[in-house]
């Protein structure tokens, strides 16, 4: 299973007050925000960017350690974590953008948009494109 909601530790800005936000897991999210609220709104903006970013550049995508005690979470919003659960079952099953647009009967710049950050794939776009690689998507609510 692979979950995009990740833990952040929020530490008071004793000089500026407010926040500094960062993640253990994704260690270039360092953000910061005013109230608990707006810091944890920051991080999922710098998560969001972060994790496009890698994406974008072909790096891993760590999964979430365990929250912590004092920690907070911060998630992907739904597009962005069904492109990165994307990325990451073609990188583990050694799937390429060609292989992947065969298997959907699209061609390959089709396939390449689906993956990138700055294009709105549509989420049944995405869900087709996770079961042709055998996933199943669920959705979540806490």
């Amino acid at each position: 299973m692979q979950r995009f909601t990740y833990p952040v530790t929020l530490t008071a800005d004793e000089n500026d007050g407010g926040f500094v936000v960062t993640c253990r897991d994704v260690p270039e999210v360092v953000t910061q925000g005013e109230t608990i609220e707006d810091a944890i709104s920051s991080a999922e903006g710098a998560l969001e960017a972060a994790i496009e970013m890698r994406i974008e550049d072909g790096m891993d995508i760590p999964i979430p350690s365990a929250k912590k005690r004092g920690e907070h979470l911060a998630g992907l919003p739904v597009g962005t974590a069904m492109k990165a659960a994307l990325f990451v079952s073609m990188q583990e099953q050694n799937v390429s953008k060609a292989e992947l647009a065969r298997r959907l009967g699209l061609d390959e710049k089709e396939a390449r948009r689906m993956l990138d950050p700055k294009h709105g794939t549509k989420v049944p776009a995405l869900e087709r494109a996770l079961h042709a690689l055998g996933k199943r998507v669920e959705l979540v609510v806490v």
